[in-house]
């Protein structure tokens, strides 16, 4: 089995799109991430302020797996670490296969809790016109796929820094798939 590992960490305090490679996040219990523009306890993302300021930030960790870069590189978009504005870049854990209130634990103290899929949107296109489409398709049964990656909520700060090992501690009781969020 190949162990799971944080591949790159990126933030920026201002709101775009992709995010820059950093040499170590900093989280910070039921805030996020230092120096992020999506920090904070009241949800952060420009679409769902307009909806409701006050609901909870449900969206504090973007997490990708770079299988998902290898995958959309295969299919002629070559896409960096951040770049799809995630915050930590991982290989070796099947993120979209985690059930809600999945614990990761993250180098020798962060521990995020998984709240559910990001929704990609057409920002991607705007990044890369027809990236979109690599992000966003349909199963054998005609249901929507989301692959942009797992949105998450900090519940013990520490550094993340690349290379650092992740632990997955699946929640208890019967497993709830994950939505978007």
């Amino acid at each position: 089995m190949t162990s799971a590992t944080v591949v790159a960490v990126s933030r920026d305090g201002k709101h775009r799109f992709s995010k820059p490679e950093v040499p170590s996040i900093l989280l910070r219990e039921g805030w996020g991430i230092e120096g992020d523009a999506h920090a904070g306890v009241t949800v952060q993302h420009r679409s769902r302020l307009r909806r409701d300021p006050d609901a909870p930030n449900l969206r504090q960790v973007h997490l990708i797996h770079a299988e998902l870069l290898d995958e959309v590189e295969a299919a002629g978009f070559p896409v960096e670490p951040g770049q799809l504005g995630e915050n930590v870049t991982t290989r070796g854990i099947d993120l979209l296969g985690l059930a809600t209130d999945t614990l990761l634990r993250i180098g020798p103290e962060a521990v995020v809790r998984v709240t559910g899929l990001r929704n990609p949107c057409v920002q991607i296109d705007g990044f890369e016109a027809g990236l979109l489409k690599q992000l966003v398709g349909r199963d054998e049964t005609g249901a929507v796929v989301r692959k942009g990656g797992v949105m998450s909520v900090v519940v013990a700060g520490g550094a993340i820094t690349p290379g650092d090992a992740i632990v997955v501690e699946p929640p208890e009781g019967d497993p709830r798939p994950l939505l978007p969020v």
